[in-house]
């Protein structure tokens, strides 16, 4: 029998290992001895790597759709909160923010509706065209993870692009 208390445990120490060193430290191995067991013990709780990863990316998922939310509480219909949000919550876990978002989705291996939950504010922003929620993630996600790359010149004011590009999504999408 999996104990579920464990599984967490695994993946609160997987999150810290992620968070702490990035990718490259969260390997099997290195997991076992964080939470204190043999390698392959951690296998009666996840069944390779890659599960870890879908737990991760679940997690990252869920805490979108709680910042997303919190945003979308405070400032309805606001974009501009939105993105706003989003870009501080990808800063903040940048190695979580890339895991989630620079491969292809396991969707079926997610748990039912946590992508769905993340997606739903800039649904509900843009009216349910599922278009403009498309085109308004690109614009977030592309200005998060060029920002977090270091792609933008120094000196640049990111805070100014954010606001620019907010405004110019509202726009086009309010014809």
């Amino acid at each position: 029998m999996v104990d579920p208390t464990r599984a967490q445990q695994i993946i609160a120490a997987a999150r810290e290992l992620l968070e702490e060193e990035g990718p490259d430290a969260l390997t099997m191995r290195r997991l076992a001895e964080r939470v204190g067991i043999k390698a392959p013990s951690l296998y009666k709780h996840f069944p390779d790597k890659s599960s870890v990863e879908t737990a991760l990316i679940a997690q990252a998922l869920s805490e979108t759709a709680d910042v997303l939310e919190a945003a979308e509480a405070e400032a309805p219909g606001s974009f501009a909160a939105l993105a706003a949000a989003y870009r501080a919550h990808a800063l903040a876990h940048p190695h979580l923010y890339r895991l989630a978002t620079d491969r292809p989705l396991d969707r079926a291996a997610l748990p039912e509706g946590v992508e769905e939950r993340a997606a739903a504010p800039l649904f509900r922003v843009v009216g349910g065209d599922p278009d403009a929620a498309r085109a308004a993630w690109a614009f977030a996600h592309g200005m998060a993870i060029l920002e977090l790359n270091g792609r933008f010149p120094p000196g640049a004011d990111l805070a100014a692009a954010w606001a620019t590009g907010s405004r110019a999504f509202v726009s086009a999408h309010a014809r």
